[in-house]
Parts: C-alpha cells; sequence; structure tokens
C-alpha cells in the first residue's frame, strides 16, 4: 500500500574529514539525480552538500532539526566513510523518527557490516539507487514494505536482509536532469571558473581488478542520445553560468560513433565551453580526438595502470602498452592536456615493474599523472586476492585514497613505492614542466594546463619550504 502523505526527504554528503585529502568541489551529481527524481514525483526535498557549504557535523544537525525530515539519504566512498557513518548518527540525533538510508559504492559493498556496526543506518540501497529510493519514499521506509524493495539490506529482527539486486535504468534520456536548483551553485569554482559535471552513459563491460564500476553500474554501457547530452550541456551553460565541462562517464569514447555524433551536435550549436573526460587508450582514435578538440575537449585522461604487460594483464586492462603510446600520441598532436594514471604496488609488482612504469612515464611525457597506490577498496577483485594471500591490510577507512599503503606485500615493501612515488613527482614538477603548462595554458588557451602550470609551482614551493622545517 503506497502511502499518500508524502515524506520530507534530506539527502547529504557528510562534512570533510580533518587532514583529508579534499579533492575540487564538484556538485554531488549523484545525489542531484536522486534529488531530481523524487522531486519530479512531488516530494519535498532538500539537498545538503557539507563540504560546499563548509559544515560541520553541529551545523548539519541543526540543518536537519530545522527541516525535519522523514527520511535521511546518505552518499559514502570509502574515504569518508567514518563522516558519512557520524552523520548518520547526527541524523537519528536530529530527527529520532526518522529512517536513515545510505547508498554509494562503500555501502554496496559493506552493507553487512555497516549495518551490523551502525544501528544508527536503517538500509542501505546498494547500487544505482533513484528508483530503490523513490520506492522507499513511495513507502516512507515502512518496515512491513522492505522485503518487497529491490536493491536493499536491512536489519529484520537482528537479522540481516538482503532483497534481490534492482536492474538497471534502460532509458536513461528518460531521467530529469540533475535537480542542481537544491545546490549552493555559486560554490563550485575551479579557480575562478564554474565547473560543472556531467554524466553522458552508464556501465562498464570492462572489469579491472581494482575498480567496482560494473558492479554498480552494471556491464552493460547505457547511453544517453546525444540530443539529451548536448540539451544538458547548453541548459547548464544558460542556467548555471557553466565555464567548463567535467564529464564522469568511465569510458566516454566507449561507442566511437556516439561521441562523434556529440561533438558535432556541440560544434553546430556552438557550444563553446572547455570540457575533459576520462576514457581507455583502446576506445579511441585519430579521428576521434580530433574531433573531440574541435567540440572544445582541452583535456583527455588515461587509466594505462602500469609500464609492463604483465602488471597490465594482472589487472585486466585487456589492451597492449603500444596503443596506450599510440593513443597519447595521437591526443598530445591534437594539442589536448593529456593526463594519465598509473597503479603501483599490485599484487605480483616489483622494483623492477614499478621502473618500468616510471621509464613509460618519462617516454609519453604526459601533462599530469596520477600514481595511485593500489588500494583494495570493497567489493574489488584486489581486496579478495589480498584477503586469499592473507596479507595484512588496514581497514582505516580514511587511508583508502590511493595515496596510502593499504596492505602489506611480503614482496615488495610499501617504503619502496612510496620513495619512488616522491622521486617521480620531484622529477616531473620542473621549471621546464611549468614553463610548457604555462605556454599550452595561457598562450594557446587551454584551461587545464592553467591549472597544472599553478599546481606544479606550488609543489616546487612547498619542496623549497619542507626542507627548513
Amino acid at each position: 500500500m503506497i502511502n499518500t502523505i508524502k515524506p520530507k526527504v534530506a539527502l547529504l554528503t557528510s562534512p570533510h574529514l580533518e587532514r583529508a585529502y579534499h579533492h575540487p568541489l564538484f556538485p554531488p551529481i549523484g545525489l542531484s539525480y536522486l534529488a531530481a527524481v523524487l522531486d519530479q514525483y512531488g516530494y519535498k526535498v532538500k539537498v545538503i552538500d557539507c563540504p560546499a557549504c563548509d559544515f560541520t557535523q553541529e551545523k548539519l544537525k541543526a540543518e536537519l532539526a530545522s527541516f525535519s525530515p522523514d527520511i535521511v539519504g546518505i552518499a559514502s566512498m570509502t574515504a569518508t566513510i567514518p563522516s558519512a557513518l557520524e552523520s548518520a548518527r547526527v541524523a537519528k540525533e536530529a530527527c529520532p523518527n526518522s529512517k536513515v538510508i545510505m547508498g554509494g559504492p562503500h555501502a554496496t559493498f559493506a552493507d553487512d557490516q555497516i549495518l551490523i556496526e551502525e544501528e544508527a543506518v536503517d538500509i542501505v540501497v546498494r547500487g544505482e539507487g533513484e528508483m530503490t529510493l523513490l520506492e522507499l519514499a513511495q513507502n516512507n521506509a515502512d518496515p512491513k514494505s522492505l522485503p518487497k524493495i529491490k536493491g536493499i539490506t536491512f536489519r529484520n529482527k537482528g537479522e540481516i536482509v538482503k532483497t534481490e539486486n534492482r536492474g538497471f535504468i534502460e532509458d536513461l534520456d528518460a531521467l530529469p536532469r540533475p535537480a542542481y536548483k537544491f545546490l549552493p551553485m555559486n560554490r563550485y569554482k575551479i579557480m575562478g571558473k564554474t565547473f560543472l559535471p556531467i554524466m553522458s552513459s552508464r556501465g562498464c563491460p570492462f572489469q579491472c581488478s581494482f575498480c567496482v564500476a560494473s558492479q554498480i553500474f552494471g556491464a552493460k554501457f547505457r547511453a544517453r542520445s546525444p540530443k539529451n547530452v548536448v540539451d544538458e550541456l547548453e541548459w547548464l551553460k544558460t542556467e548555471y553560468g557553466a565555464e567548463g565541462i567535467s564529464f564522469h562517464d568511465d569510458t566516454l569514447t566507449l561507442d566511437k560513433k556516439r561521441i562523434i555524433d556529440i561533438c558535432d551536435e556541440m560544434i553546430n550549436r556552438k557550444i563553446n565551453l572547455p570540457w575533459g573526460c576520462q576514457t581507455r587508450v583502446d576506445t579511441v582514435s585519430e579521428e576521434v580526438l580530433a574531433k573531440m578538440r574541435k567540440a572544445g575537449c582541452n583535456e583527455v585522461s588515461f587509466g594505462i595502470e602500469s609500464g609492463c604487460q604483465r602488471i597490465l594483464d594482472a589487472v585486466h586492462k585487456k589492451f597492449e602498452l603500444a596503443q596506450a603510446e599510440k593513443a597519447i600520441k595521437w591526443a598530445k598532436k591534437e594539442g589536448l592536456f593529456v593526463a594519465v594514471s598509473t597503479i603501483i604496488g599490485y599484487p605480483g609488482e616489483t622494483k623492477e615493474t614499478m621502473q618500468q612504469t616510471m621509464d613509460l612515464m618519462r617516454r609519453i611525457e604526459p601533462d599530469d599523472a596520477w600514481l595511485c597506490i593500489a588500494t583494495p577498496y570493497p567489493g574489488t577483485e584486489l581486496r579478495a586476492l589480498v584477503e586469499k594471500n592473507g596479507w595484512k591490510m588496514t581497514n582505516d577507512w580514511t587511508k583508502y585514497n590511493t595515496m596510502n599503503p593499504i596492505f602489506d606485500n611480503p614482496d615488495l615493501p610499501s617504503e619502496e613505492y612510496s620513495k619512488m612515488r616522491t622521486k617521480f613527482y620531484n622529477s616531473f614538477y620542473t621549471p621546464k614542466y611549468v614553463l610548457r603548462q604555462f605556454s599550452k595554458g595561457y598562450l594557446k588557451g587551454n584551461f587545464y594546463s592553467k591549472i597544472m602550470a599553478r599546481t606544479a609551482v606550488n609543489y616546487m614551493l612547498w619542496r623549497i619550504l619542507s626542507k627548513f622545517h
């Protein structure tokens, strides 16, 4: 029986943890989609983005108490889960009768643990959340209705109950646009520019061992139509003054014809916004990259993971190193800002394989490089492998940000790859690098190069000053 009195719903991202690394602020696109669907169905919604509003847990408590929601939905990423759990406790204190629901990647795979260890959390939503949260709202999260709602985990008389997985939304064009009207949009700036996200597809057919994308959004690639995507870009520009766009797709160029159609639509409509994306080296071509640049693409990010084919195969990347070098060469030829990410310290890594990665980086000379330390997030094959090997692993989730060693690999002490990582960045951010990015950024107008010119200068200053402390 669907409740006729509509509950009020608060959706939130929890406050920043002290001394934790903070990424640049973007509007929380996941919560914005949840809010949009609820709003479309006439629910009273409040979105509280604590990092953007600079809220502490105390301020969050006051905000929740004044709104008095019946349902509180909390986003969870692994590195911020301690703060998310604290927000759950705060929500229960502020609104004791509310149902506290947690979703997101961490909660999806640590649902049992969260419900066993944190009584403030009533329900966990697993995977894609829009339709699940809508159903919960329609039933006001009534305990009697829970067994019939797909995609949730909850407690029933002390037992943990998991309902069957929910199917994925097939027609993404049918989703309303993210409800940014509930957010403090003037707070999302990068170098003074309004830089906004868009997600044009969901689902990843690749099963990389360190990633859960194909489990959260499915292995089937589901894509919005080019017109629908460019309609949203136009809306972001006219409605919210977007001065730049970040595509949050896992693999934007998976369907080459579709990305060319999107680019043509952007060119025809004179969108004229700089944008960046991430994709794979085996899903681009010279033609695709040339078209992307013409449509305003400034930056492309590739996950190349390793300079050693054996490690690439171990993480199931399914491409050859020669493809990576070719794709990066094409992108650089188009004048794009090329960012690459690698993983160091993966099981099987040695000093020699790490050196191969460093040698590859020197050969390809990327504009930005993320040397991520292998991080066994819940739900990944990597975590299962570390557990199977019986290696010591920390569950201090705040360290799960790809910058800290998480497990002890007997074949390669963590000091080795921490040392190599520092050595790489010390030789990467140099005066020559600053000049190259300054030229690309300020003379050729590449937005990302402007950011990195400043970043490199700050890094070099920090290195100099740290010698005096």
